[in-house]
């Protein structure tokens, strides 16, 4: 068995804190036969790998073990491998779990173009309520995907020691064994549990991702992950500001203005509140930019008013009789 860690320390409690802990296993050491032996794991979808749209979901994770060969992530990870490399997904599951010790692991294959945090949070959350040995997604089929799923560790250390002791070994048995032998619950999803097996799959989720009402969300995570941000702001609130500038001040205005607002909340230490401060400002200017270009009809009748009587005043005779005598 190989280990490989980059710098940087991939533990330590997450923001919720030791009661809330869970660490994370993925799978990704596969042949991807029906992708003609491709790396799988290095496919980009929306301009990202697979592997790390699958990081980026368990981000929260205390640990995250990659079952595969080292490869640059986006963020850091636990490499191991199977002996012998190749060995089958509870092989590989065996590998991941002798570098984890949280009491709950989500584990989960690298193809999964759709996954997101929330998803990760609601699976941890069921199984954290109840007293199943794991939560998993089925698909749109209704099929189970053990491989989207959070389970409890002891449990999978249990079944996992019964199979060694009855087969001598895990190499080359299927994930059922040992899912069969669990107490489950399920949760219905067909989107984040949809993977990648085909090319055809692959085409479809990047067709996904460029479809109204998905690409925006799809192109800031994907910007947010190439500049390492961890950052959830109002996307909306910085859309509004730029179409403000782009229509009161000029076109260039937009993504400038939207950039400035990024430097100016840096420079305060950033955060989704200080980008809202930010972003009010900018959209207050811009307001007031474009009010001076709009005619204030009230305000020009006045003045012209005013005008035409101090005008006036000036041009009429003296109403008073001059009583003075005439100069001899």
């Amino acid at each position: 068995m190989t280990e490989f860690q980059p710098p940087g320390d991939p533990s330590g409690d997450p923001p919720g804190g030791p009661a809330t802990a869970y660490d994370a296993v993925v799978l990704a050491g596969g042949a991807a036969r029906r992708l003609g032996g491709a790396d799988k794991p290095g496919v980009r979808v929306g301009g990202r790998a697979l592997l790390d749209r699958v990081l980026a979901a368990c981000a929260d994770a205390r640990t995250t073990v990659v079952v595969a060969g080292p490869r640059p992530t986006a963020r850091p990870v636990v490499w191991t491998r199977e002996e012998p490399p190749g060995g089958g997904p509870l092989a590989a599951l065996d590998a991941g779990l002798r570098h984890i010790d949280a009491d709950h692991v989500v584990l989960l294959s690298a193809d999964l173009p759709f996954l997101e945090r929330r998803t990760v949070e609601a699976l941890l959350a069921s199984l954290r309520r109840g007293t199943a040995d794991g939560v998993l997604l089925t698909d749109s089929d209704g099929r189970d995907q053990p491989l989207v799923a959070a389970y409890r560790t002891s449990s999978l250390r249990r079944e996992l020691t019964v199979l060694t002791a009855r087969h001598g070994e895990l190499t080359g048995l299927p994930l059922r064994r040992l899912t069969r032998a669990l107490g489950l619950t399920r949760i219905s999803d067909p989107v984040a549990s949809f993977d990648c097996d085909t090319w055809d799959d692959i085409a479809t989720a990047r067709a996904r991702i460029r479809e109204h009402g998905h690409v925006l969300d799809e192109w800031i995570s994907a910007v947010k992950d190439e500049l390492g941000i961890d950052l959830d702001v109002d996307t909306g609130v910085l859309l509004d500001l730029a179409r403000d500038a782009a229509h009161g001040v000029a076109r260039p205005a937009a993504p400038l203005t939207t950039f400035l607002v990024g430097y100016a909340a840096a420079r305060v230490g950033g955060g989704p509140d200080a980008v809202a401060e930010a972003a009010r400002k900018a959209a207050a200017l811009a307001g007031r930019w474009a009010d001076e270009d709009t005619p204030d009809t009230a305000s020009s009748a006045d003045t012209a008013s005013s005008g035409d009587t101090a005008s006036s005043a000036g041009a009429a005779p003296d109403a008073t009789p001059d009583t003075r005598p005439e100069a001899e």
